[in-house]
């Protein structure tokens, strides 16, 4: 009877321990906040945009655009003078969410190629009419704004490719 005792005791506690231990690792990461309106819709999390038209880089979290220059990837704040002109809005933007995408340029390059010119084919997060959205900075929703209008001429559907939490 002490046996069974025993081995009942030390199953409940083992599978408490295990319980525990998997509700621990359960992470939901939500960004949504962060990312720029000009961001495309569909993910809660997106750490990096590719741009395929610059060939280059947005990481969210710190709000920085990352390129290639004279053998060296480059940190910047705003847009590079050469792309001044170019409009985040209309462009295509694919998400990717793994550490430093660019060290693997080479290959997204080949494979998001083939969006290069997909202009006003992604609907952005300004446009967007999902209340999940009115917690970006700006966003015409987030201060009781009339949503009449948005989104009107940009047509396609959101979101990018990639490793990401399309929802």
């Amino acid at each position: 009877m002490k046996r069974l005792q025993c081995v009942l005791i030390s199953t409940c506690i083992l599978f408490l321990s295990q319980s525990s231990i998997s509700k621990g690792q359960v992470n939901v990461n939500v960004n949504i906040g962060a990312q720029p309106l000009w961001g495309p819709v569909g993910y809660d999390v997106a750490e990096y945009y590719y741009l395929p038209d610059l060939q280059m880089y947005y990481y969210v979290p710190s709000h920085q655009f990352i390129y290639w220059s004279n053998g060296n990837w480059v940190f910047v704040n705003s847009m590079p003078a050469r792309y001044r002109g170019y409009n985040l809005y209309s462009g295509y933007k694919v998400v990717i969410n793994e550490p430093k995408p660019y060290l693997h340029f080479d290959n997204h390059r080949v494979v998001y190629g083939k969006y290069k010119g997909w202009k006003g084919k992604q609907v952005v997060i300004r446009d967007s009419r999902e209340p999940k959205y009115y917690v970006v900075k700006g966003h015409p929703g987030n201060k009781g704004g009339n949503m009449k209008g948005q989104g009107k001429g940009n047509k396609g559907h959101g979101g990018g490719h990639g490793k990401g939490n399309k929802h």
